[in-house]
């Protein structure tokens, strides 16, 4: 296990205050400067869970409110909305200085028997034949000013291979649909609710690039502010994330200064694992005169 997969699994191990509350830990995600979307979101399903028994979540909904602060640990507040015969619904609130930062709403099903289908996965080639996140950053570093060069080459926990990479520096009008293969190798020793926190962590990577894409932006071009609003997740099928998975996105629509994006994961087995859905902050900055 690397350090950066610790540190991960570390994070989605929060602190139980009392019977209903929750401490988490800030720092040690995807971003420096606030909390990554993704962590709050795992560490608000890792606090549902911990209030729930011998049931897994079919889906979650969640509302970023405020930015958090990577410094400061977040307080998880649980509500157990409801018990019922066949689900289990939870109600969990973020907090940070007083104030939520996000609340989501949760539903845990027991398995029942039904009709199958599903759309199938893409044909791509394997995740070996595209370059590794670490590989393009360093082919990248030297474009980045040396202060953040070292956040920039920072190891990750989750590797990730691009199908449809564009250069963030100089990214070109491209079509929003764009697929990236990830996994987390320590994930192989992860119960079935720590591997819906992994992939509800990675669920929340690359999504809102996809709305970029078509207007020819990257985060580093400096022409908008963007964040995610809020956040969908819909698990399908069991999930095994120390194996490759597909991520295939597209964003149908941009406008009003908000992105709408939605992805499918895929085991590399082509089999449907989870659905997502996000609206994201796409302002352009206004220049000063």
């Amino acid at each position: 296990m690397t350090e950066a997969e610790r540190i991960l699994l570390d994070l989605l191990d929060i602190e139980r205050l009392e019977v209903d509350l929750f401490r988490g830990t800030g720092s040690g995600g995807e971003t420096p400067t606030r909390i990554f979307g993704g962590q709050v979101i795992a560490q608000a399903l890792a606090a549902a869970y911990r209030t729930v028994e011998d049931r897994l979540c079919h889906s979650l909904h969640a509302y970023f409110i405020r930015p958090g602060d990577p410094v400061k640990p977040v307080i998880y507040q649980v509500d157990r909305a409801r018990d019922g015969g066949s689900f289990t619904t939870r109600r969990v609130v973020a907090i940070q200085n007083g104030k939520q930062i996000l609340n989501m709403s949760a539903s845990f099903h027991v398995q029942d028997e039904g009709w199958d289908h599903q759309h199938p996965m893409p044909t791509v080639n394997p995740p070996q034949t595209y370059p590794s996140r670490s590989e393009l950053r360093h082919a990248y570093v030297d474009r980045v000013p040396e202060g953040f060069r070292g956040e920039l080459l920072r190891e990750r926990p989750i590797e990730v291979r691009e199908v449809d990479h564009l250069d963030p520096f100089n990214p070109e009008v491209s079509d929003d649909r764009n697929k990236t293969w990830f996994r987390m190798a320590a994930a192989a020793s992860a119960d079935a609710k720590t591997q819906h926190l992994l992939l509800a962590y990675a669920s929340d990577m690359n999504l809102m690039s996809s709305g970029l894409r078509p207007h020819g932006l990257s985060w580093f071009s400096g022409e908008f502010n963007g964040a995610s609003l809020d956040h969908a997740l819909w698990f399908h099928a069991p999930v095994k994330f120390q194996n490759w998975h597909l991520y295939v996105m597209d964003s149908p629509w941009t406008g009003q200064g908000r992105s709408f994006n939605r992805g499918s994961i895929y085991s590399e087995d082509g089999t449907l694992v989870a659905s997502v859905a996000q609206e994201g902050l796409m302002r352009k900055v206004q220049r000063k005169r």
